[in-house]
């Protein structure tokens, strides 16, 4: 079960994270009272394990700018949270190896999450970051082929519903486990992957069952 943990904004939560046993860390560079700037990105990234995903997000940015982040923060990989087309995501992809589209579940771009040409999908509410949940039978509108990340309120408490009914590849929540809005609770995000893990079918659980090597991305 691959576990996210988006809205870092300080190298202890992001630490932290990491030493709990999550598989990727995700910084907002879009709009946000997450937001962080690159080289605070890059200071952090610098410190982190090579094997850790370090994401950066993004809003309805130009693919230019989103590579000139990327490079200047140091993130390895990208999630576009916004309107982003399918040649758009191309372009990023072009240059970033590692690429998650997000899309609102119940939309169109849900229905065709197979058409951005990434094998990476994550399905949120439809606001963003809201830390609102969704009906999770909406996820039953995505297209085979894409591996799903599933995000929208999630939290401690219903992490482990959630993936038993949605049996998603990997699950990424941020204000869920917070103590006030940029600032990690280390308690839930703790309680956070454990319980995901726990949840998780046993094909799902296990570095071997990982299928990217994030350290073979030069």
């Amino acid at each position: 079960m691959f576990v996210k943990i988006c809205g870092i904004t300080n190298e202890d939560d992001a630490l932290f994270a990491v030493a709990m046993g999550a598989d990727a860390v995700g910084f907002v560079f879009a709009p946000s009272s997450r937001q962080i700037a690159a080289q605070q990105v890059y200071d952090i990234t610098r410190r982190l394990p090579p094997e850790i995903l370090t994401v950066g997000v993004f809003r309805d940015e130009v693919p230019s700018r989103v590579i000139d982040i990327v490079n200047r923060s140091g993130v390895r990989a990208v999630q576009l949270h916004g309107h982003e087309t399918p040649a758009d995501v191309a372009e990023v992809s072009a240059r970033v190896r590692w690429v998650i589209k997000a899309v609102a579940a119940g939309t169109t771009d849900a229905r065709r999450a197979n058409q951005f040409g990434t094998d990476l999908v994550l399905v949120d509410a439809a606001m963003p970051g809201s830390g609102k949940m969704f009906d999770w039978s909406l996820i039953d509108d995505i297209p085979e082929g894409p591996r799903l990340i599933l995000a929208g309120g999630l939290d401690p408490d219903n992490v482990a519903a959630a993936v038993q009914r949605v049996a998603p590849w990997g699950v990424d929540v941020s204000s869920g486990v917070e103590s006030s809005p940029g600032k990690k609770d280390a308690r839930k995000v703790k309680a956070f992957i454990e319980r995901a893990r726990q949840a998780a079918p046993e094909q799902y659980v296990g570095p071997d069952e990982m299928p990217y090597d994030w350290m073979d991305d030069e």
